[in-house]
């Protein structure tokens, strides 16, 4: 029953063991992320077009909910630059930024998007994340850099400005150019020069000073602190804010109740979609940076737990007034960085996080706008992977479309076709590719009983016997392209009188694909050809026999494919013809 318990609970496990020693890991972790994250959570309301306040909300609870859930010891949860983008853009089309209803809609959104992830959780519809291309969401996050980082710089410029896709943003920019603060601008470079130097050079630096690498690091990411301190004192000293110089102003004091997310049918109407991208969005970041940092310490994270931990993170955003979160991939690096050794590490965040929101929000008053602004455009450059276009155009030119497709058009149209793009772009792919599964003619290699490509190795084949393999199980989708396959090789050579399918790499068979085999049997048999079938799989085996499909085989079943060609060549006396060396690829199969 303890075990039922801690499946729901994850963090029982940790807690039944914990001492001293993780106390003080956790603690100093705390500490780090909790300087790392104030910064940012106001950072990102601001992008998402809410009170920076909102930001701080959406640090705590969510926090809490994610440690006594989640099944990563270092994943940690928060406002991120890509899922506030998306609600930025999703909230611009149901209401005017700074309004009571937006900020209502956001909470909604938030409360949706948990519902989508606890629900796909329940279901367990985890193994849903391994369907998007990571090339294509690589290619959808580089995108929503460019497009996050170019949205802020009008608040380096001190103008107005505005727009959802590349162009909206650049002719926002290029019409109030002419009414740029020099004051921001000076502010906001300088800021921008800080934050770039120190992330380049500062870890050198530091180590060269006498810090250890690790503590070097971690310093060095304290820089977006360094920066808020440093301009608040600015802007307060040489009052800065009398030349218009923008800044956050009066942040509320205190921890915000409790709040009921309302679920208005014309907002669900208009959120559902907004909310099931930020979902899925969100959940492949956040399950990404999990699996990567729990493979260093050879945790398992379980995705549909995940799930169910996101969803709930989210719903207590929602309750708190804020707006969607996920697994944060710079936060959660650092966390893991600063020797965190349980979630543990996460509850002691959202304290300071609150006390933060209790004692410190005053001194936030002269915060320029400018300065959040940088802070965010050298956290977004960071996460744009141009290599992928040069990558994939060297690997496989179908991936390198599929990802310019997905860049060009998140740049064109905005981040929500653009996901769905990169959704659908997925889909398609992995689709094309196994409803057209490779098939390769083997034959033997001499001397040996293995096969292998004739097209790659020197092998021995027999004219009379066609021997196919099928890299991948068969389904709707493929098996007709399987029969086409086998009957392009047969009327182009009139000495074929069986051909023998190796079914080695055959993980299943779906009805569809049975059906298409028993057309094949038959159809080959009409025209004097034998069919047989090699190497079956165990599970494959048992679900053929059920139907009596091997009953019905016009050929032969084999354990072997060796023992196949043996077998028909004794029968019918045929002889093997060496070939030639195919040369293209030996170390390939």
């Amino acid at each position: 029953m303890r075990q039922g318990i801690i499946k729901f609970i994850p963090a029982l496990s940790w807690i039944s063991n914990y001492n001293r020693l993780s106390l003080q890991a956790d603690m100093v972790a705390a500490l780090v992320v909790t300087v790392m994250l104030i910064p940012q959570s106001l950072a990102y309301a601001m992008l998402a077009g809410l009170p920076p306040e909102v930001g701080l909300y959406a640090s705590i609870l969510p926090l809490l909910l994610y440690a006594l859930l989640g099944t990563s010891s270092t994943l940690s949860v928060g406002p991120v630059a890509i899922t506030s983008l998306l609600t930025a853009s999703a909230l611009a089309q149901v209401a005017e930024s700074g309004s009571a209803d937006y900020l209502s809609a956001a909470i909604t959104l938030a409360a949706m998007s948990g519902l989508f992830l606890l629900a796909f959780g329940l279901v367990g519809l985890g193994f849903l994340a391994n369907f998007l291309s990571h090339a294509v969401v690589s290619a959808f996050i580089s995108a929503s850099a460019i497009i996050i980082a170019c949205s802020q710089l009008r608040h380096l410029l001190g103008i107005e400005g505005s727009g959802d896709t590349l162009y909206e943003i650049g002719h926002g920019l290029a019409s109030s150019l002419g009414q740029t603060n020099g004051v921001t601008l000076s502010l906001g470079l300088t800021v921008l020069s800080f934050l770039y130097l120190v992330k380049r050079f500062g870890k050198e630096i530091l180590v060269q000073a006498g810090l250890s690498a690790n503590s070097a690091g971690l310093a060095a990411k304290t820089a977006p602190v360094v920066g808020v301190i440093l301009t608040i004192f600015a802007v307060w000293y040489w009052n800065l804010d009398t030349l218009d110089v923008d800044i956050v102003g009066e942040v509320p004091r205190g921890i915000p109740g409790l709040q009921i997310p309302a679920f208005p049918l014309e907002l669900v109407q208009q959120l559902w979609v907004p909310a099931l991208l930020i979902s899925i969005i969100g959940y492949v970041e956040s399950i990404s940076v999990g699996r990567t940092l729990g493979a260093l310490r050879r945790e398992r994270v379980n995705e549909n737990q995940e799930l169910i931990s996101l969803g709930a993170a989210n719903m207590a955003s929602a309750f708190s007034g804020a707006f969607p979160v996920t697994g944060g991939f710079s936060r959660s690096v650092v966390n893991f960085d600063a020797g965190a050794a349980t979630q543990a590490a996460s509850i002691y965040t959202a304290i300071f996080i609150a006390l933060a929101t209790l004692f410190l929000t005053p001194a936030l008053y002269y915060l320029p706008s400018a300065t959040l602004a940088a802070t965010i455009i050298i956290a977004v450059l960071a996460l744009a992977d141009f290599s992928i276009f040069r990558k994939t155009w060297r690997f496989a030119k179908s991936d390198f479309i599929a990802v310019s497709f997905t860049f060009l058009l998140t740049l064109a149209l905005g981040v929500e076709v653009g996901v769905s793009t990169g959704v659908l772009v997925s889909l398609a792919l992995h689709l094309h590719k196994t409803s057209r599964p490779h098939i390769a003619e083997v034959g033997q290699i001499e001397g040996t009983e293995h096969f292998r490509n004739i097209k790659r190795f020197k092998v021995s084949t027999v004219p009379e016997i066609l021997s196919l393999r099928i890299d991948e199980s068969l389904f709707f989708a493929n098996a007709n392209y399987l029969e086409r396959k086998v009957f392009e090789k047969v009327f182009a050579d009139d000495r074929i009188a069986h051909v023998v399918l190796l079914f080695n790499a055959i993980n299943e068979v779906d009805y569809s694909a049975l059906e298409v085999m028993e057309e094949l049997n038959e159809r080959l048999y009409e025209q004097g050809i034998t069919l047989h079938i090699s190497e079956m799989k165990g599970p494959v085996f048992d679900r053929l026999s059920k139907v009596e499909f091997l009953d019905h085989l016009h050929g032969n079943y084999y354990l072997s494919h060796y023992q196949a060609i043996s077998d028909i060549c004794q029968r019918y006396g045929y002889q093997q013809q060496s070939g030639s060396n195919g040369g293209e690829a030996e170390h390939g199969t």
